[in-house]
């Protein structure tokens, strides 16, 4: 006698018509006497036959791709046996080399490019002799200096402010001193103090 649990685990295979005839007799038998099966088989059935009726759908284009990046990278068996520094380099690596990370970093140089374009930098291609010693540190000590210069000249604009400023307000001191109301005969001043 077949049990339900039993007749579950064959329910695939009854639908699909690959049982045996010997077994397909005992799961027809058990549907003829179990109602809750036999709605439970008529129910397979029917979604099976809606799903044989219903017209192919084509997977999205990103479905595909997000399948494909959530795929473990695995290495090849002669990669493993390279040697012990080149696995971890390779470990140290794989989370770089992920195309989440590559389309990242496209995205910032394009945006730093696109920022750069904006703001009147102009960008030129390296060549090899732009990367030589020499060329580095002379470019390097040219900037420095340059930004001394600019350090220096802005230092001076500032001593130049303060200077203009301090001649103001001896300009408007020495106007407001000549503008006091003489004192009285008291030897007071109008405003409350006393002669100097």
């Amino acid at each position: 006698m077949l049990t339900c649990a039993d007749f579950e685990l064959l329910l695939c295979d009854h639908i699909d018509g690959t049982l045996s005839a010997e077994t397909r007799q005992r799961v027809e038998s058990h549907i003829a006497q179990c109602p809750a099966c036999a709605a439970l088989a008529e129910d397979c059935a029917g979604v099976v036959n809606f799903i044989g009726r219903v017209e192919q759908v084509a997977p999205p284009p990103a479905a595909i791709t997000r399948i494909l990046q959530q795929i473990p990278v695995r290495q090849p068996a002669a990669g493993r046996a390279r040697g012990a520094l080149a696995g971890l380099l390779g470990q140290w690596l794989s989370p770089v080399l992920q195309p989440r990370m590559v389309m990242g970093m496209a995205m910032t140089i394009l945006s730093f490019a696109m920022l750069g374009r904006f703001a009147g930098i102009e960008a030129r291609q390296i060549r090899p002799a732009d990367l030589q010693p020499a060329r580095v540190i002379e470019a390097t000590e040219d900037r420095l200096h340059r930004l001394w210069v600019g350090a220096v000249k802005y230092y001076d604009n500032l001593r130049l402010v303060y200077e203009i400023q301090l001649r103001l307000r001896e300009m408007t001191d020495g106007e407001e001193q000549e503008t006091e109301p003489a004192p009285d005969s008291a030897g007071q001043n109008p405003k409350g103090g006393k002669k100097q």
